[in-house]
């Protein structure tokens, strides 16, 4: 018997295709290394902890909405406690007839149109894992969290996540560069990249007896440091002007200089309004310790928790710990809708041992 519409797209093969895909990404995100995933029950807020394990602060928002039909990267709706991302695709009655017509003549003249929609859908699951990562980069140079966006029917959703209430970090474990020090390439005479790595690492083993062993930070800010007149002149004291400093002789000479791992990181993704950004933007440094910093705590999301344990029309798969992917067949209009929803938020218990550097 030929598979139908609702046979094809069902939530446990989308999840089985988005696992496929996702297990070949040759450019993964790397924010599960500092906050790996966990799974929590419902939307607890005190789980979530911050400097010295406080509960985080946060700005409340909407619940209890309807998913927007939407095409792209996006924040629909909030919870009030962890934030809610849902959004949602629907294969409508042309579609439907249309791959139906298709499979009639047999399932490889419809196989391009459903691996496209397929494609389609896991984009949502690709925003998923953007907002966490999002999440996770943000608290790696400011230590906070804040995401806004306009919603489809008109009401404008943003919230705060502050995980430095007392502002404590921000002046122990922060420092901004000023004048000619910063890691320009007009300041490529006075900037000291590597006294200034050793100096925060001295801070962060001082003050907290942590131990530095990485550096954190994207190819335009690395461009910015190894343009420091400073490095030429220690790797060859007597003939700094007349050599050229490769980016791999720079950056090894560095590590080798301050024992810390330069680790590059310039993936990006597109913001609620279509802009492109870098999950860790210029002018930041972050040192890091060996270990995980906290958690990326998935909560249970509506779909999870009401439709999963049985229901004729509905059909909920679990990917990536916490992302859940809904199918449901809607009788009218004729048509099958998939939602993809996550709640989610890292936990940052070690907040202390962190250093951040504005460089410029």
């Amino acid at each position: 018997m030929a598979k139908s519409i609702y046979d094809i797209f069902e939530s446990k093969a989308i999840a089985s295709y988005w696992t496929d895909v996702n297990a070949n990404m040759k450019d993964p995100m790397i924010g599960t290394k500092y906050f790996p995933v966990s799974k929590q029950t419902g939307l607890s807020l005190a789980w979530i902890k911050g400097r010295n394990n406080l509960p985080v602060a946060l700005q409340p928002s909407a619940f209890d909405t309807k998913a927007a039909l939407r095409d792209r990267i996006g924040v629909q709706e909030l919870s009030t406690e962890m934030p809610f991302f849902r959004e949602a695709m629907r294969i409508g009655e042309k579609d439907r007839q249309d791959i139906e017509t298709l499979l009639a003549k047999g399932e490889q003249f419809a196989q391009p149109t459903i691996l496209r929609i397929f494609d389609d859908i896991t984009n949502l699951v690709d925003g998923a894992l953007v907002q966490a990562e999002r999440m996770r980069m943000s608290l790696l140079y400011s230590g906070s969290i804040a995401i806004s966006a306009t919603a489809e029917n008109g009401r404008p959703i943003e919230y705060t996540y502050n995980y430095d209430a007392d502002g404590a970090w921000a002046a122990e474990n922060t420092i901004e560069l000023t004048g000619d020090s910063t890691w320009t390439l007009a300041n490529k005479s006075t900037s000291d990249p590597i006294n200034d790595l050793l100096d925060a690492a001295e801070v962060l083993a001082e003050k907290f007896g942590v131990k530095a062993v990485e550096v954190l930070m994207n190819t335009t800010t690395f461009k910015g440091m190894i343009a420091s007149e400073s490095i030429a002149k220690a790797i060859n004291p007597n003939g700094a002007s007349s050599i050229i400093v490769t980016r791999n002789t720079a950056k090894q000479f560095i590590q080798d200089q301050t024992q810390l791992t330069i680790t590059l990181y310039d993936k990006m993704f597109k913001d609620e309004q279509g802009v492109d950004r870098k999950f860790y933007p210029d002018g930041y440094v972050t040192l890091l310790p060996s270990y995980a910093l906290g958690n990326t705590w998935f909560g249970t999301t509506p779909e999870e928790f009401d439709l999963m344990s049985g229901n004729a029309n509905a059909s909920v798969s679990i990917v990536n710990t916490g992302v859940a992917i809904t199918t449901i067949k809607e009788p009218h209009p004729v048509n099958v809708q998939t939602i993809v929803s996550e709640i989610v938020l890292p936990s940052f218990e070690r907040m202390s041992d962190i250093y951040v550097m504005k460089v410029f």
